[in-house]
């Protein structure tokens, strides 16, 4: 590639991450009421995302033998840590520490 070819690949990359940024923002200004549809995306979808991703982690795990179980511990341990403090980033950062240890020095 060269200099010109990186620059306006640099440059187009930019260009799309700011219009990925900001227009949301220019269409749905803080004044004016979005519509319904969007309101209901903004509550539905960051479940789904974090349903997704569950899935996408877990596809490769296999749950009939001890493989599975490092998996199936870091879950209990996120969902018990979840319910009982209430806090979100420490119970992925507990329970990815958790399914590291369990990977790295256990099974």
């Amino acid at each position: 590639m060269t200099t010109a070819q990186s620059m306006i690949t640099i440059a187009v990359v930019v260009l799309g991450t700011m219009l990925t940024r900001f227009l949301p923002f220019l269409i749905f200004p803080e004044g004016k009421t979005p519509p319904r549809y969007i309101t209901y995306l903004g509550t539905v979808l960051p479940y789904a995302v974090i349903g997704l991703l569950v899935v996408y982690c877990l596809k490769d795990a296999v749950f009939s033998s001890f493989h599975g179980l490092p998996e199936l511990l870091a879950i209990v341990c996120i969902v018990v840590l979840h319910k009982w403090k209430r806090n979100t980033l420490l119970s992925i950062g507990v329970g990815t520490v958790i399914y590291m240890v369990l990977v790295q020095f256990i099974f």
